[in-house]
């Protein structure tokens, strides 16, 4: 079998339900577990580090919507709890390490497809490229879901 195991990392916007259209009729097509990850990153590095409070509470907050979300999301494919994850840390990281420990041989990720200078300065999807367990999709955002 090509593939026995897709992760598919999302954000769990709207934007994303292309991403997660794609990895799920890709596993569908391969007869392959699928497992939807979505990583929650630490407050203090969206303020780059120096943060002189404490976020723990904002952080649990933060964490307790991204699982109500993930549910939700994921209620909407019918996926079970089981096949659920949420990280909290560096996206690229923790995409890394989900996918090395869950023996995932596919990773899917959105990408925006940018160019010149926004490219340069980087975006999740290539950064997971770089350094990753297996093999990566990225499946333009913006593209329209192929749900009915």
């Amino acid at each position: 079998m090509l593939y026995n195991h897709v992760l598919v990392a999302v954000d769990l916007i709207e934007e994303c339900r292309s991403v997660a259209d794609h990895a799920v009729a890709l596993a569908k097509t391969l007869d392959a577990r699928l497992t939807l990850l979505h990583v929650v990153e630490p407050l203090a590095m969206a303020y780059g580090g120096d943060v002189p409070m404490d976020l723990s509470m904002l952080q649990q907050q933060q964490f307790e919507q991204a699982k109500e979300k993930m549910q939700l999301f994921a209620g909407d494919y019918g996926l079970p709890e089981d096949q659920l994850q949420i990280a909290f840390g560096h996206p690229r990281q923790e995409i890394h390490r989900v996918a090395d420990e869950q023996d995932c041989d596919l990773i899917v990720v959105g990408s925006h497809g940018r160019h010149g200078l926004a490219l340069l300065l980087g975006s999740t999807a290539n950064d997971v490229l770089h350094g990753a367990p297996c093999d990566v999709i990225a499946v333009r955002l913006g593209k329209k879901s192929s749900k009915p």
